[in-house]
């Protein structure tokens, strides 16, 4: 039997209390960073005066999320770490969370597939999971430039910006269907990046972050400025509504409702562009996966890590 004095007794103390420390360090740091943010509510009134309310409730909640949540990541930290550091977590919890482990990521795809039928009166939530599923995708790209290739790429997201705008200019000047317009941006906007690329990209490490930030800004004001064509802060308007592989989503005769013997209702066209959205983001994600196998990942990995060594194999780094 272990005295207290032992250093295997005082082990999980010592854990235990720097983990109670750290998690009162992170609820402190959010109390500071959310008290305006969350805690106090500003609005301009009806005679242009600021008025305020508090959200304390709101406040404390989202405190206690953080001081719970990093009290589980320090869990986590002590379960995945290396194996001679002093673990709170049972074995009988660290084969749970393996068995956890395979199934979370099919549970998720499930949820995924299942939200439109759980949310279906409840726009807001469809319209947000459009939103996430679009940054997601957007994100999976984003991790080939910085994450594979290791280039800090500042403006990414005007490439975004000149799909979005290629596919609505598109649209509403020549007429083109959605199917048509879909991949045409995505075309359109990966020619930019290939523009850009051919110049920027002999450059590295802060020329390159200060050329792409530079890039992102053009497009920008471009689209900000240039009234005649984009509208500017306005944007474009009347685009027209996609269509279900030719078949309007409207309340006509020859709507998809109608054809299938059912009820109109506007939240078909949500979830049939959330149903899309998320089919181009798995696709996304697969082919980034398979990317990163191919040679030319092994490439970009090899280039993150040290760039002298990959151009002394031969590879050229600007291709």
């Amino acid at each position: 039997m272990a005295r207290p004095t032992d250093p295997a007794a005082r082990a999980p103390k010592a854990a235990a209390a720097f983990i109670l420390k750290k998690s009162l360090i992170s609820a402190l740091v959010a109390l500071v960073l959310f008290s305006l943010m969350i805690g106090v509510r500003t609005e301009a009134g009806p005679e242009g005066q600021l008025i305020y309310w508090t959200r304390f409730g709101d406040l404390a909640a989202l405190v206690a999320a953080v001081f719970f949540g990093s009290i589980i990541v320090e869990l986590l930290r002590q379960w995945i770490g290396p194996s001679k550091s002093i673990s709170l977590v049972p074995e009988s919890a660290k084969s749970a969370f393996d068995t956890a482990g395979r199934f979370f990521a099919p549970a998720l795809l499930v949820f995924a597939l299942l939200v439109p039928v759980i949310f279906y009166d409840q726009r807001y939530i469809l319209d947000l999971g459009i939103l996430v599923l679009t940054y997601i995708m957007l994100g999976w790209g984003l991790n080939i430039v910085v994450g594979l290739a290791g280039l800090l790429d500042l403006g990414y997201v005007a490439f975004y910006a000149v799909g979005a705008y290629s596919y609505a200019l598109l649209a509403t000047t020549f007429g083109l269907s959605f199917w048509a317009c879909l991949p045409l941006a995505g075309i359109l906007a990966a020619f930019w990046g290939v523009l850009l690329g051919f110049p920027v990209l002999r450059l590295r490490g802060d020329y390159l972050a200060i050329v792409t930030l530079a890039f992102g800004e053009i497009i920008r004001l471009i689209l900000l400025n240039w009234q005649q064509v984009t509208g500017g802060p306005n944007g474009i308007t009347g685009i027209p509504r996609p269509s279900f592989f030719g078949i309007p989503l409207t309340n006509t005769d020859d709507g998809l409702a109608t054809r299938l013997g059912i009820e109109f209702s506007t939240t078909h066209r949500v979830v049939f562009l959330f149903y899309l959205i998320l089919a181009l983001a798995l696709l996304t994600n697969w082919v980034t996966i398979r990317l990163r196998r191919l040679p030319i990942g092994r490439a970009w990995e090899a280039l993150r890590e040290d760039e002298v060594a990959c151009r002394s194999l031969g590879i050229n780094t600007t291709t």
